[in-house]
């Protein structure tokens, strides 16, 4: 990729938002501070287009020039992100429509329906504009096409995405009696007699259609896609060869599937504002460093976002602690990412984040924000060889979007909050310090020891051959309940629960049993331990699974809670319940050592992460301290340390409380 033989280390850079006087000094500062790339131009269409067909980039111009001058490269925004006024106020047709009717107006951002053919138009025409002017300046490094896609505006339910649905709907089924079959019209008397007659699931007096609301929630996230696409097309015309990309939502967003995206980028991007007043937000932030590094086969990403200090958008905006920003940055290339970028480089004096940490806030270079900004860039500069380097994994976690949608879905046995619980699936393996995969349920499953698959309640046969076939070939398997229960459609596989890994699982669920929040159910294990169950239990009759713990009290007292079972070469484990944290940790610790799934390094100090990114000739063992305690690592063979001293190895390394160390070793 072009100018990526370094971790590139920058913010959102919007120009516009001071006057001119103020561009040297911020060039002075990014090389003070060790810039090498700026996203520049997000929000900038109202500026470069003042009146429709009215261009005026002779200020961007400027801008570009002294980037290139100081030897800055610019990830180029298309500048489509917010339309200005004049566009919606001479087509208010572009403004998105909620389920309820109620059309939003402009005055912040995204105010535009995704399927909307004149805000595509507008868009386009803008970065062609964009492209041929700066499609050859020594400044650009890549594109970036939009900004945080359905962050706002997670589906459109206006007439214009009515017919756009409809369309979608024609060519994916083809004819109408296929989409009967597939939304089991005939519940309710909802059958169509032709495309005309469907609309999107607006708001209703009763439950929605569920197989309408998946496909609204697919169509949704393939019309944002369409946004995209439309610019991207035009930006390959013009500059082929230039990478593009655009920067997803962390958390990690429900609104896109990443996996239909990220195919469509030359790397993908990710923004990330873990909450400083969470002890645990590291570990949802891992979860989703895993996530991006996984959409495109271990190739290194992009933090393309995340705050310096605090941010303005919680209820109560905590600072960021000394040392936390450099601890989470460093986070982020440990598990994959060759870029750390801010938003933003200037803290704005008014505008909606005016409040919004900045790597220069309102004090000027003067103060400890930008200080260590400062000293954060002359390490990132440092550890320049770790570039391209990549993560590899012995285990894989399983996350499907479309599963998402419908798992989440109303009328269930009871509320399943997707990210939750893959967070407690991920969080056992985290804390044992094994790196994880997360990756789609079709992928290629054959490299992992250990495959975990969390409440994958929407399962094709397709994805449930895949699983059979990795455990019958010596795979490792860990099935949670409420999994392989409905078809892509949102059917329900006969055949008693789960039915299409009944075999596999060596057992039938007779009835689901959900817990209510604050209650649990008592576990005994097979080695005599107890624990805890929340949120689910559910009647299992076992059909060759042996029993590793079960339900002690209540009506299912002395049934199968967990299993395990053989199955061709491999052993398949099914929870039947969710065992509580300290549970959930000591089970994951036997299954782990069953699939000989190890840890990066053993007996690590509570609170230490450890990550290794391997190259052509050396390895980089990343040691994180996320506790509250200085700590001592002792490392299995000399390794030289990238921040301090990289010419003197050693075989111990002291952590300060949220300390870093980056160690060199042979490949």
């Amino acid at each position: 990729m072009r100018d990526f033989d370094r971790i590139h280390y920058g913010a959102d850079y919007n120009p516009d938002h001071t006057s001119p006087g103020v561009w040297d000094e911020d060039v002075k500062l990014m090389a003070e501070a060790g810039v090498t790339m700026v996203t520049v131009g997000i929000f900038s269409w109202a500026n470069v287009e003042p009146r429709p067909g009215e261009w005026d980039f002779g200020w961007f111009d400027t801008v570009m020039d002294k980037l290139s001058s100081a030897g800055i490269s610019a990830c180029l925004a298309t500048m489509t992100a917010s339309p200005p006024p004049w566009l919606s106020h001479r087509h208010p047709e572009i403004l998105p429509v909620r389920a309820d009717g109620t059309r939003l107006s402009a005055g912040s951002r995204q105010q535009f329906c995704p399927s909307s053919p004149v805000f595509r138009e507008h868009a386009a025409r803008l970065a062609e504009q964009v492209a041929t002017r700066y499609g050859r300046h020594p400044a650009l490094a890549m594109w970036h096409i939009g900004n945080e896609y359905g962050c706002h505006i997670r589906g459109c339910y206006c007439d214009v995405s009515a017919a756009d649905f409809r369309s979608w709907l024609e060519n994916r089924y083809d004819s109408i009696d296929a989409l009967n079959e597939a939304w089991s019209t005939t519940f309710w008397s909802q059958r169509y007699s032709e495309f005309a007659e469907i609309l999107p699931p607006r708001a209703a007096p009763s439950f929605g259609n569920p197989a309408q609301q998946l496909d609204f929630h697919r169509f949704s996230s393939d019309a944002s896609l369409g946004c995209y696409l439309v610019e991207k097309e035009v930006l390959d015309r013009i500059t082929p060869g230039i990478p593009v990309t655009t920067n997803f939502v962390g958390r990690v967003q429900k609104a896109l599937d990443w996996n239909r995206w990220a195919p469509r980028e030359s790397v993908v991007s990710l923004d990330s504002y873990p909450d400083p007043a969470d002890p645990r937000a590291h570990v949802e932030a891992a979860f989703a460093y895993d996530l991006c590094r996984s959409l495109k086969d271990g190739q290194p990403w992009m933090l393309l976002e995340q705050a310096p200090g605090a941010v303005n958008w919680r209820p109560t905006n905590v600072a960021k602690a000394p040392g936390a920003m450099r601890l989470g940055s460093w986070q982020a290339v440990a598990q994959g990412s060759d870029a750390l970028v801010f938003f933003q480089w200037r803290q704005t004096r008014g505008g909606a984040e005016k409040f919004h940490s900045a790597m220069v806030p309102h004090g000027g270079a003067e103060t400890r924000v930008f200080a260590d900004v400062r000293a954060l860039g002359q390490e990132v500069a440092s550890a320049a060889k770790v570039a391209g380097s990549r993560v590899r994994a012995e285990v894989a976690l399983l996350h499907d979007w479309e599963n998402w949608w419908g798992v989440e879905l109303a009328a269930h046995p009871s509320e399943v909050d997707h990210l939750e619980t893959q967070l407690a699936h991920y969080a056992p393996l985290f804390d044992a310090g094994i790196t994880c995969d997360v990756v789609h349920p079709g992928a290629d499953l054959s490299r992992y020891k250990l495959v975990v698959v969390p409440n994958l309640y929407l399962m094709s046969e397709e994805t449930a051959a895949n699983l059979r076939a990795y455990v019958e070939r010596g795979g490792h398997l860990v099935v949670s309940y409420f999994s392989g229960i409905v078809d892509e459609c949102d059917r329900v596989h006969l055949g008693g629960y789960p039915a299409p890994l009944r075999e596999l699982l060596g057992l039938r669920v007779d009835e689901f049993q959900p817990l209510s929040r604050g209650v649990s159910i008592r576990l005994r294990f097979d080695d005599g331990a107890e624990g805890e169950g929340v949120l689910w239990s559910e009647w299992i009759e076992t059909e060759g699974a042996e029993v590793v713990a079960g339900f002690a009290a209540g009506d299912l007292d002395g049934r199968p809670a967990i299993t395990r079972n053989a199955y061709g070469q491999g052993v398949s484990w099914y929870l039947g319940t969710r065992p509580e944290p300290a549970a959930m940790r000591s089970l994951f610790d036997r299954i782990t050592a069953g699939a000989d799934a190890r840890p990066v390094l053993p007996g690590l100090p509570e609170g230490v992460q450890a990550v290794v990114r391997r190259g052509t000739d050396s390895a980089y063992l990343f040691l994180l301290n996320h506790g509250t305690d200085e700590v001592t690592v002792t490392l299995p063979e000399p390794a030289s340390d990238l921040l301090t001293d990289p010419d003197s190895p050693v075989s111990a390394v002291s952590l300060a409380p949220r300390g870093v160390a980056i160690l060199e070793r042979g490949a």
